[in-house]
């Protein structure tokens, strides 16, 4: 089974968030979605669970050094 990571370093953020997720798809986006309320303060709801989904990228792709930041999609 694929394994799949959601990287805060990849957005900016107003706490320059470092977390970074890697897991089976089900459990990151899970957990993305928990940080991205609690933490984030994003509104819980099906769109923010799919856009989280399309943002996953596979684990085999993390650097544990930091990354550019890239604008958060639409």
């Amino acid at each position: 089974m694929a394994r799949f990571m959601a990287d805060c370093r990849r957005f900016p953020s107003e706490s320059d968030c470092s977390l970074v997720i890697i897991g089976d798809k089900d459990e990151v986006v899970l957990a993305s979605l928990e940080h991205a309320v609690s933490v984030h303060g994003h509104p819980d709801g099906p769109e923010l669970r799919e856009q989280i989904g399309d943002l996953l990228e596979p684990a085999n792709e993390y650097q544990p050094e930091g990354r550019e930041q890239e604008p958060l999609p639409g």
